[in-house]
């Protein structure tokens, strides 16, 4: 979301407000503690494993929906170091995450004769454990904290060791332990910027836990709101699962070291895309250069500043009326494109643009929107009409990942817009506002009225330029060489759940696709919405691969969901030009670096929100030069901050280059070492001293 949408979000409505106020009333003596939780029943050996049934022990509680009265459990050992249990309603199939957007690790076939970890359990109350085998101590404990399990509110529990070091439950912008006193991890993706203590663009719920007897890994593979909560009271620290939807489907690595755990979670959740070579140099970008003149020229400047760019980004202002797949004939025309591509190029340097999931609501106007609307590959309202909000170009409609003729919609208007014949031939793609993100706040009865307010698509501030200038970048310069059913049956309210996640932004549907907006496939955005973009991450590198054949891709997305490494790279949003947000950027390229498998990863360098300063973009140049994705990026509302504006910034830059690409092979041999086998490119200092109390 751009700087200056930020004023628009507003207050939940009263009526919200108020229905939400008279769930919690109704909830807010119980105590889920004293719930009866369950009783492990026909407890019997599979290969690798157990089987049971769950049987409601008690007078259900009913806390947010009532009780299911059987549930089925399935313990397996994967492998010596993996154990996966899986709790689910034996009656009705429920949502899972799809193998199509998730692919399951496979299970070794061999017996698992002497695993590293193991599964304990109580019969009654059930409760189960799991412990290290060299050590016998305790990882993961549900004693004394029943496990609840209703259609829209599923709870799990464990003990902690005091002072228990946390680090991972993404994305997020707090310390990179996570505090064990009273923090909440809500997971649910939201276009807000990067506010500390609110949950951001992606959804990773995994985290590794360490100890000075080693570390181990815990993975929940669900996509539904939740809430991760960790508290220290008089009788202990806890972990606790609140979760909205899905099914209970676990993941627990061994370890024991850090790098250990990395490896073992790589191999659940996909092993790390290879880049192109290229990718690591010096990227620059801005939202607001106003015409491609501008965007030659600052090519031209880094050249004569003696920087070596690498890459030159464009956002969203090469649009005509900021509609996906066009480009503006008078600030951006086709021609003058194509030739700075050509120009870049013939140095070897490359050129990547935006591309917004958002499709305007144009007809004949927008080709794409032409095409997509005659294949029907916008997501539904219940009723089978488009869902439509509001993004940039005004009132706008969504591709739907799940269509079965989106894949191929979508490659078409790759291959067409980016032709390297006819078109932008661009070399890599920034996919944007994808969680999905949307100006319209929830229920957005009238989208057009909505967009007229918000003058959106916004107009141009500039003449255009002559046509005719010739481009200025001509100095030479450095560079680098499954079949799914409709299961939202069990589900009371989609658009209001009982069990309110600590969302930021409010209601859930706020701001972004309503949760009851349904798929091809039937399935509905309240299980979905934290897939979307990852699916359209990896719709959009099978659209590269195939305009560029036999070419490492190199795409760069701001929303992603647990695997979406193994397609693409992240950078971390919309930071603000602070000291604060310099040093949380080291926070949040660890966390995905490190933990969530998605190497390719930085921050907008000297800030994106906000007026930097000289000292401030000075610093801000040689720590993103160690970042693994290294771009300068900020706001058309803010002043222009390229390496070259300030002497300092640019010996600076041209020092911290200097020193990156002397280091450049070993940073590419990391990346290629994390992709055969995850081990991380990054780790924090415990990764290497791990039991070392001074670096954790």
């Amino acid at each position: 979301m751009r700087l200056e949408k930020r004023a628009l979000i507003v207050p939940l409505l009263s009526s919200v407000i108020a229905n939400v106020g008279i769930v919690l009333a109704q909830n807010a003596t119980v105590n889920v503690d004293a719930c009866p939780g369950y009783n492990a029943t026909n407890v019997s050996n599979i290969r690798n494993g157990l089987k049971a049934d769950l049987v409601l022990a008690g007078k259900a509680c009913n806390v947010y929906g009532k009780d299911y009265e059987r549930l089925s459990l399935t313990l397996t050992y994967e492998t010596d170091n993996r154990i996966h249990l899986k709790i689910t309603d034996p009656s009705n199939s429920r949502y899972e995450v799809p193998e199509s957007v998730f692919p399951r690790p496979k299970s070794w076939d061999g017996n698992r004769d002497s695993p590293n970890i193991n599964f304990r359990y109580t019969k009654s109350p059930f409760s189960f454990a799991i412990t290290r085998k060299s050590t016998n101590e305790v990882l993961f404990n549900t004693t004394g904290y029943p496990l609840v399990f209703e259609p829209q509110y599923l709870r799990v529990k464990t003990s902690l060791p005091t002072n228990a070091n946390i680090y991972g439950l993404g994305e997020h912008s707090n310390s990179f332990r996570l505090p064990p006193e009273n923090t909440v991890r809500t997971l649910w993706n939201r276009d807000g910027g990067i506010p500390n203590g609110t949950n951001l663009y992606s959804d990773h719920p995994v985290y590794f836990e360490h100890r000075t007897t080693g570390t181990h890994g815990v993975f929940l593979l669900n996509s539904n709101g939740m809430d991760v909560k960790l508290q220290t009271a008089n009788s202990g620290t806890t972990l606790e699962y609140n979760v909205i939807g899905g099914i209970l489907d676990f993941y627990f690595l061994a370890g024991p070291s850090p790098v250990d755990v990395a490896r073992q979670y790589a191999a659940v959740a996909g092993l790390p895309a290879e880049i192109p070579y290229w990718g690591l140099g010096l990227h620059q970008c801005r939202y607001g250069y106003q015409n491609y003149y501008e965007v030659a020229q600052v090519v031209a400047n880094y050249s004569a500043a003696n920087i070596p760019l690498e890459t030159m980004w464009t956002d969203i202002d090469y649009m005509y009326e900021r509609l996906v797949f066009t480009n503006d004939p008078q600030y951006f025309p086709l021609s003058r494109m194509r030739e700075i591509v050509s120009d870049l190029h013939a140095r070897g340097q490359q050129y990547i643009v935006m591309v917004d999931p958002a499709v305007g609501v144009r007809p004949g106007i927008s080709k794409a929107y032409d095409r997509g609307q005659a294949l029907g590959v916008w997501m539904k309202n219940p009723d089978g009409s488009n869902f439509q909000g509001i993004v940039w170009p005004g009132v706008t409609v969504w591709p739907d990942w799940f269509n079965p003729k989106t894949p191929a919609y979508w490659a078409n208007e790759f291959q067409l817009f980016f032709n390297p014949q006819n078109g932008i031939d661009i070399d890599g793609v920034w996919i944007d506002m994808n969680e999905p993100s949307s100006f319209c706040t929830y229920p957005c009865a009238n989208p057009s009225a909505e967009a007229i307010s918000q003058t959106m698509p916004p107009s141009r501030t500039s003449p255009p330029p002559a046509s005719t200038l010739s481009l200025p970048i001509g100095t030479s310069i450095p560079s680098l060489g499954s079949n799914l059913l409709k299961r939202d049956s069990m589900y009371t309210n989609v658009l209001n759940p009982p069990y309110t996640i600590n969302n930021a932004g409010g209601n859930l549907s706020d701001r972004t696709a309503f949760t009851n907006v349904v798929h091809s496939n039937g399935l509905i955005e309240y299980d979905t919405h934290n897939l979307y973009g990852t699916m359209m991450s990896s719709t959009t590198r099978d659209a590269m691969a195939k305009r560029r054949p036999g070419l490492r891709t190199f795409v760069i997305t701001r929303s992603t969901f647990a695997g979406a490494g193994a397609k693409v790279g992240k950078w971390l949003g919309d930071n603000m030009s602070t000291w604060e947000d310099y040093r949380n950027s080291i926070a949040g390229m660890l966390g995905f670096a490190s933990l969530f498998q998605v190497p390719e990863v930085g921050s907008d360098v000297c800030g994106f929100g906000a007026n930097t300063t000289e000292t401030l973009c000075a610093r801000w140049a040689t720590l993103g030069a160690f970042n693994p994705f290294y771009r300068n990026h900020n706001v058309d509302t803010s002043i222009s901050q390229e390496f070259y504006r300030w002497p300092t910034v640019a010996q600076a830059a041209r020092n911290a280059i200097d020193m990156r690409y002397r280091l450049l092979d070993y940073f590419y041999t990391a990346l290629h070492q994390a992709h055969l086998d995850g081990t991380p490119v990054l780790q924090p200092l415990w990764f290497q001293y791990p039991k070392d109390t001074n670096t954790y």
